[in-house]
C-alpha cells in the first residue's frame, strides 16, 4: 500500500503499525461508553476559556461530527468553538488547508481575535499548515495523534483507504485525494509547508499515545512542539475525556503564556 506515497512521505526512523496493532483500536468499545457517561455526569465547569475561539478540525475520513464531544467539553469550559466545515476529510490536503484558512479568516474577522486550532490526526496536520501560512490568524495549534513526521507511518488500512480515493479520483470523481496529493508536486508542497517553522508566538503542542493502533506514535511528536502523552486509541483520542482534559489544560497554558508575553 505504501507504493502510492512518494518516498519523502515515509522518512527513515518510522514504521506503520502492524496488522495486529489494529486490535488496539478495539479499546474504542470502552472509550465510547466512558465518554457518554462523562457527558451525562459532567457538572458545572470553571469558565476558564474566557470566550477564546477554537477551531476543531477532524481527521482523515471523518467530519465535524467526530469532534462533537470535544466541542461540548470546550464550550462547557467557556471556549467558543467553531467547526471546520468538513463533512468528510477526503479531499486534496492542500485544497483542504486552503479552505480551512478561509474559514479561520472568517472567524477572526467576526470574533476580532486570533483562533487556536485543535486537530485530530490529519486535521492537526491541516491546522499546523494554516498556522504556518497565517500566523496573523492563529495563536496556537494542538495536534492529536497527527503523523506530522511521517505520513507513511500509518496503518495499511488507512493507506488502503487513501489508495481507494486515488483510484476513484483517477476514475473521474471530483473533490477527492488524487495521485498528485500523495506522490506529486501537491504532496511535496504540503510536506514542505508542514515542516516549516512556526512564527514566534504561535504555540504548538502535539498529543500522542503509545496505544495508537493506526499511526506510529513516534511520528506524532514534532521536534518543535510540546509533546504530551495521553492514553487512548487513535480513534478514541477524539472522544476520550482524559484526552479532552489534556487539550483543555494545554489551551489554558497557551492563553496564560500569551498573556504573560503581552504584559
Amino acid at each position: 500500500m505504501t507504493s502510492i506515497l512518494a518516498p519523502f512521505l515515509s522518512p527513515e526512523g518510522f514504521a506503520p503499525p502492524r496488522h495486529r496493532d489494529l486490535a488496539r483500536e478495539l479499546h474504542l468499545a470502552l472509550e465510547v461508553p466512558s465518554a457518554v457517561v462523562h457527558q451525562v455526569r459532567r457538572g458545572r465547569a470553571d469558565l476558564d476559556g474566557d470566550g477564546t475561539p477554537v477551531v476543531l478540525v477532524p481527521g482523515f475520513l471523518a467530519g465535524d461530527w467526530s469532534l462533537r464531544l470535544l466541542a461540548t467539553e470546550l464550550r462547557g469550559h467557556g471556549y467558543r468553538t467553531h467547526r471546520a466545515g468538513i463533512r468528510s476529510n477526503v479531499r486534496c490536503t492542500n485544497d483542504a488547508a486552503h479552505v480551512l484558512e478561509q474559514r479561520v479568516e472568517e472567524i477572526v474577522e467576526r470574533d476580532g481575535q486570533k483562533v487556536r486550532i485543535v486537530g485530530h490526526s490529519l486535521g492537526g496536520m491541516l491546522g499546523r499548515a494554516v498556522a504556518v501560512r497565517r500566523p496573523d490568524l492563529v495563536a496556537g495549534v494542538v495536534t492529536i495523534g497527527s503523523p506530522l513526521m511521517s505520513v507513511g507511518a500509518a496503518h495499511p488500512v488507512l493507506l488502503g483507504a487513501a489508495s481507494l480515493l486515488v483510484q476513484l479520483s483517477r476514475a473521474g470523481l471530483p473533490g477527492l485525494l488524487s495521485e498528485d496529493c500523495v506522490a506529486g508536486e501537491c504532496a511535496r508542497h504540503t510536506w514542505d509547508e508542514l515542516h516549516q517553522p512556526l512564527a514566534e508566538g504561535v504555540h504548538f503542542a502535539c498529543l500522542w499515545s503509545r496505544w495508537d493502533g493506526l499511526v506510529d506514535p513516534r511520528a506524532c511528536v514534532h521536534p518543535e512542539g510540546r509533546a504530551i502523552e495521553v492514553s487512548a486509541s487513535h480513534c478514541g483520542m477524539a472522544i476520550s475525556p482524559s484526552v479532552h482534559e489534556r487539550v483543555l489544560a494545554e489551551l489554558l497554558r497557551q492563553r496564560r503564556e500569551t498573556g504573560r508575553r503581552a504584559a
